[in-house]
């Protein structure tokens, strides 16, 4: 026994031993994303919803012309 710190480097530890739950649900976490984040795909969507579809909302709008032309 030396000064050696008695804690265990998670890191060194193989992916499939450590259990990563989701911060939100509590269920196990599986895919290499969603371990870095730690949240699942759905937890995610729900805290991160996509931007709306700024193509869906353009629309042609009448002009004059003008002068001069």
């Amino acid at each position: 026994m030396g000064d050696e710190p008695l804690a265990i480097d998670i890191d060194s530890a193989p992916a499939e031993t450590r259990r990563v739950r989701c911060r939100l649900c509590g269920r196990p976490l599986t895919g290499p994303d969603s371990r870095r984040t730690g949240l699942g795909p759905a937890c995610d969507a729900k805290l991160h919803p996509a931007g709306p579809d700024i193509r869906t909302r353009r629309h042609e709008v009448e002009q004059d012309t003008l002068p001069g032309v």
